[in-house]
């Protein structure tokens, strides 16, 4: 059966590998589609592109967008982003980045008054990202021996309810979905169980759909398999297609392959075909 992943992430935002490089690894592992979705960026889709026609390989050009709806954070990919849209992307991004470059310093500033003594420009400097997230702060927070691990500094310094950490004001749900479909795009509801109750997605996601959102991710390397049928029933219900992927990130997520997730991850190809002809 052929496969695809339909999210993943380069050194553009928070992963560690460059765009050429996970095309390389995705026909390696012989998937016969990759998109890469880098956080609130265009940025790396030039080269994405690029590199997968010269590997003669199948590239989807994607972003996914940090949004809000009704006070929680909701993330919303972008999949089959034209051209003509990345330089809009980035447009449509900019107060984000910047309210995001706040949080950071106000983040920043906060572990050092508690004593844990790293600086804004050390973490920008492990990143090419217009603006790092609480990723790249617990690596440098792994890299100092402050926390044991990355997962171990998300459960403790970085957590909300430590009040190190606060969010930056995020783009809209309902407006991102529009904008994605405006310029015929798909819009896909990434990993809606992650961090979201069952009872949530529930609610949410008839909204969601009513505003034109065409998929949700049934296939996603966390979910549980009630998870992944209960996806799978909602989009049936709701008429969405599917999608799915591994939410690759090299290095700074390394139990996570590119295609196959925690080992067992499968994301058909036929999840592509139809999205694509959406």
């Amino acid at each position: 059966m052929k496969t695809c992943d339909l999210h993943s992430h380069s050194y553009y935002s928070d992963g560690s590998l460059s765009p050429k490089e996970l095309v390389a690894l995705a026909k390696r592992q012989g998937l016969s589609a990759l998109a890469l979705t880098d956080h609130n960026t265009a940025k790396g889709l030039a080269e994405f592109m690029e590199a997968g026609r010269q590997a003669d390989f199948e590239t989807i050009a994607g972003c996914e967008f940090s949004t809000e709806f009704e006070g929680r954070e909701y993330h919303i990919l972008g999949l089959f982003m034209p051209e003509s849209s990345w330089a809009e992307i980035e447009d449509y991004v900019l107060l984000q980045h910047m309210a995001k470059r706040n949080s950071n310093k106000k983040l920043i500033e906060k572990l050092n008054d508690a004593g844990f003594h790293i600086s804004y420009e050390e973490v920008a400097a492990i990143t090419d990202a217009d603006e790092f997230n609480r990723a790249h702060v617990a690596r440098v927070l792994l890299k100092k021996n402050y926390v044991k691990s990355v997962q171990h500094a998300f459960e403790t310094l970085l957590d909300q309810e430590n009040g190190y950490y606060t969010p930056p004001k995020r783009l809209g749900s309902v407006g991102t979905i529009h904008f994605i479909r405006q310029y015929g795009g798909a819009a896909v509801w990434a990993h809606p169980f992650h961090r979201t109750d069952e009872a949530t997605v529930e609610r949410v996601l008839p909204v969601f759909a009513e505003q034109g959102l065409d998929a949700i991710e049934t296939v996603y390397t966390t979910f549980t398999a009630h998870e992944t049928e209960r996806a799978k029933e909602l989009a049936a219900q709701y008429g969405l297609l599917e999608s799915g992927g591994s939410d690759f990130h090299g290095a700074a997520k390394p139990n996570i392959s590119l295609g196959s997730g925690y080992g067992e991850l499968v994301v058909p190809y036929a999840f592509c075909e139809k999205l694509k002809e959406s």
